[in-house]
């Protein structure tokens, strides 16, 4: 899926199958009957094959190559094709750390595409590329200059969401039949980790996640995985794994909707009084993980 692999709770842009194996967003305007194909032009059509190979890029060469793309989408004509291409390469430009600087210029091409064709809103909100603008704003410190409305709106959505994921608890019961609560695990720093066995980015970081755990789960770090999956797929998928850090399973997505998360993975972190300190919006690298356990005394 996109880089932002996006769970079947988001209803804001709808996943279309294009050019063997790509997957874009468009609004469910554009797509309502799922039988509107997108046409892309002799332009575009390299920038889709290049954001379909770039998971397979190594990220030392990944990071050149998104500020590329970005620089070569900027040039397009204002259509939504442009916006679609900006959109799909921001939420693909977060998946890891491929450098600040080219993060920024994803940024300003999605800002540019917006600017020049303002979206509409979508089940009354702001359409996706507007959320996923302020996400890179309030996660990720991109620098951003859009004065629209619905982009204003999607900044504070998302400090409403962030109160509302401070005050949520859980009580979960993991792949072994022990129960967690978060509220019970002050005096610990808590990383809360929703992911799935089908989503690409979460299997990447799960070795950096078990690593981490067992370097300072001594000094007082849990692990939560979240899944909504069912124990007979996530129980394999783990031993295969070779996962110690506590999985808990979520049947009917109830923890998952709480805490507003529409796509995996995404990982939060709480210090020893229950603040929470530090949130991804996707994929993390190591040293990001340790960068947002920093945040909560863990060095």
């Amino acid at each position: 899926m996109t880089t932002r692999t996006y769970t079947t709770a988001n209803i804001l842009w709808i996943p279309l199958l294009l050019l063997s194996g790509t997957t874009l967003f468009v609004s469910p305007t554009t797509a309502r009957a799922q039988k509107q194909e997108i046409v892309w032009n002799d332009q575009e059509k390299p920038i889709v094959e290049q954001l379909r190979g770039l998971r397979k890029l190594p990220d030392d060469v990944r990071g050149e190559t998104n500020r590329k793309l970005a620089l070569q989408i900027r040039q397009l004509p204002a259509t939504e094709n442009k916006v679609r291409l900006a959109y799909s390469l921001a939420t693909r430009s977060t998946e890891g750390d491929f450098g600040h600087d080219n993060l920024q210029e994803v940024t300003n091409t999605l800002t540019e595409a917006l600017r020049q064709l303002p979206q509409p809103d979508e089940k009354g909100g702001p359409a996706a590329p507007y959320v996923e603008l302020a996400q890179l704003e309030r996660y990720e410190h991109m620098q951003v200059s859009l004065d629209a409305p619905a982009y204003k709106t999607a900044l504070a959505k998302l400090a409403t969401d962030d109160q509302g994921r401070q005050q949520a608890d859980f009580t979960l019961t993991d792949l072994q039949g022990k129960t967690w609560e978060l509220k019970n695990l002050r005096g610990k720093v808590v990383l809360v980790n929703f992911w799935a066995t089908w989503c690409p980015p979460c299997r990447k970081e799960m070795p950096d996640l078990e690593a981490l755990y067992q370097r300072f789960s001594g000094q007082g770090l849990v692990i939560l995985a979240i899944s909504d999956e069912e124990q007979g797929k996530v129980a394999p998928f783990i031993a295969d794994y070779k996962i110690s850090y506590p999985v808990l399973l979520d049947p009917g997505r109830k923890v998952n909707d709480l805490f507003q998360v529409d796509g995996l993975p995404k990982s939060l972190v709480y210090d020893r009084e229950g603040k929470l300190v530090a949130q991804s919006i996707d994929m993390r690298t190591r040293a990001q993980f340790l960068q947002m356990l920093a945040s909560a005394g863990l060095q």
